[in-house]
């Protein structure tokens, strides 16, 4: 009985999440409607797999792309009058194009920057001049495009093109009509077989640093994945990376020279600070450094090939030290100009190593998800919020806020986050709400709540095996999992609540919550304004969370990193900072 009601109710809540395709009625029609439409597109699943079904002919990918783009009124050729910056990588990627984007804006130029995903709403994937474009920008475009596309079908091209192929082709669009002076293009998955990967000739070409994400499409080494990136390199094209392990880099080599596109290596940060001041960053922690120095090459190779002034003047490399073993050659480092220094320091992106302080409880958001993000996330937040020791009286409490998707290795990401030493470890599906909201930007059609529940209590129990592992803790040892021996409805309460079916020790630190609303109210408990308290009555069953509850209303501060998925930082910041979603 208790099974099937949790699955009654899980039903109910999907349903609330399900739209039915509908044919665009008329441009005039609002930005809600335009995002409910595209939703009916979101079929990540399928065209992943349809991916790595075509990946061993990445033309007729690539050839797909290209006759929606004519269907739509574009051809590949318009995209050359765009000046684009195209960007990979596996880390950082989105970081480098926002120093970039930022720098170049900086010297007046109208920008355009296309990334993903996106946080809160989908209008932020597409940016002119920093800033997502307005709803009705978003809702003129959406429809012009949706209704090209309707009117070209045919029995020869019936479908409609996926939901990431959809917005890069409006992307494209919304840039040529609105006479962007360049586009920082950032890829979606892998490079190669990106659906991004149709542009021709992009003005320069950038590889951030490279890791293992993704493996059911790229690979499964550092190897497979470095050869899917270099895919973006055009013959004559100027390319530039960050240090690489030494094979990855010998790859991206091999590809540059088969493609015959010069690729160079760009110097640590270091090296354009020249012994003065410091550069300072407006995305914090040390791995931002690279990103910026990447940036820094793209955008004074940029403003060369386009015959601007004001590129900074080049630092003399010692003789040799271009390649001085190395397997590409480094590229010189320049003195930065004004605009440069102003535009590293005024760049900001959401939701990577961002602090929101609130009182006494301090949020640390960081979208990492692969090992090596997850490491520099956690040298991020040790030297932001652990740089001292612990108060003896546990004045002080932390907790992580967790969830990982896709094909990912949980159980390295949570080992990895053991040496922050948190009092409790929170898991919850990115859905900001049990019962979905009206707010369509956040509908997922390719997770279910009962499969994103089922994944985070398999995190819990991860992280208490871990812990026991560590030994430190008395974790409470869970039957195994199955939907139902731990998923129970709590009693007389109306939403879903996730409990063992036996007590657990008070010390125990792990615990599931259904959504983010309810996970965030019981860390804040209260102590943050933007947030309501949780409920007087009906609290959450678990002996943990009423003792952790005590701690977290008395504690002089609370520090909670949230991380492991920039979909649930996106859910996070849209609770945290409403005013995101207007």
């Amino acid at each position: 009985m208790v099974v099937r009601g949790l699955r009654a109710t899980l039903r109910a809540a999907a349903a609330g999440r399900r739209f039915s395709t509908r044919p665009a009625r008329a441009p005039a029609m609002d930005y809600q409607d335009a995002i409910r439409t595209l939703n009916t597109l979101q079929t990540n699943a399928s065209y992943l797999e349809q991916v790595k079904r075509e990946r061993g002919d990445p033309q007729a990918q690539l050839e797909a792309m290209r006759g929606f783009l004519e269907r739509s009124g574009l051809k590949v050729e318009d995209l050359d009058r765009l000046n684009i910056i195209h960007v990979t990588g596996t880390k950082g990627k989105g970081s480098a194009c926002a120093f970039t984007e930022c720098i170049l804006r900086s010297y007046g130029l109208k920008t355009g920057f296309y990334s993903s995903p996106h946080l809160v709403q989908v209008r932020e994937r597409i940016r002119i001049n920093g800033q997502p474009i307005s709803k009705e920008l978003f809702s003129k475009y959406f429809w012009l495009v949706y209704n090209r596309l309707e009117e070209t079908k045919d029995p020869a091209h019936a479908s409609m093109p996926a939901y990431f192929r959809f917005l890069t082709i409006m992307a494209f669009h919304v840039f040529l009509q609105e006479k962007v002076d360049l586009a920082v293009v950032e890829v979606g998955i892998g490079g190669a077989y990106d659906c991004t990967n149709i542009i021709r000739a992009p003005v320069v070409c950038g590889v951030s640093s490279l890791g293992i994400d993704h493996t059911s499409i790229l690979g499964d080494t550092m190897e497979k994945i470095a050869w899917q990136k270099g895919g973006i390199f055009k013959p004559g094209v100027p390319a530039f990376t960050v240090t690489q392990p030494e094979r990855p880099l010998e790859v991206l080599r091999d590809r540059a020279q088969e493609r015959e596109c010069p690729l160079y290596l760009c110097p640590e940060l270091d090296a354009f600070e020249g012994g003065c001041q410091a550069l300072e960053l407006g995305l914090a922690g040390t791995h931002q450094r690279s990103n910026a120095a990447l940036a820094l090459q793209l955008a004074r190779t940029w403003l060369q090939r386009r015959s601007c002034r004001g590129l900074g003047e080049l630092k003399e490399v010692p003789a040799g030290a271009e390649l001085a073993g190395r397997p590409v050659p480094l590229a010189s480092a320049f003195q930065p100009t004004d605009a440069m220094i102003q535009g590293l320091r005024d760049t900001e992106w959401l939701g990577r190593t961002q602090v929101l302080p609130r009182g006494p409880v301090t949020w640390y958001l960081d979208g990492a998800h692969t090992t090596s993000s997850i490491q520099a996330c956690v040298r991020w937040f040790r030297q932001a919020a652990l740089n001292q020791d612990k108060p003896h009286d546990s004045s002080e409490v932390r907790v992580l806020l967790f969830n990982a998707t896709g094909d990912r290795d949980t159980a390295a990401l949570l080992k990895l986050l053991l040496p922050c030493h948190f009092d409790y470890a929170v898991f919850c599906p990115n859905f900001t709400e049990v019962a979905v909201a009206s707010n369509a930007d956040q509908q997922n059609f390719n997770v279910t709540l009962e499969n994103a529940l089922t994944r985070c209590l398999e995190n819990q129990q991860t992280w208490t095996r871990l812990l026991e592992e560590k030994g430190g803790q008395d974790p409470w040892l869970p039957a195994p999992l199955r939907v139902g021996g731990l998923l129970q409805p709590a009693p007389a309460r109306g939403t879903l609540l996730l409990v063992p079916p036996a007590p657990r020790p008070l010390n125990s630190p792990a615990l599931v919550f259904p959504c983010l609303a309810q996970a965030l109210r019981w860390v804040a408990q209260g102590r943050d304004p933007r947030l309501a308290a949780p409920a007087a009555t009906g609290a959450h069953p678990h002996p943990a969370a009423s003792s952790g509850a005590v701690l977290l209303r008395e504690a002089a501060a609370v520090r909670v990193l949230v991380t492991g998925s920039l979909h649930l930082v996106g859910g996070v910041l849209r609770l945290l900072d409403p005013a995101l979603s207007q």
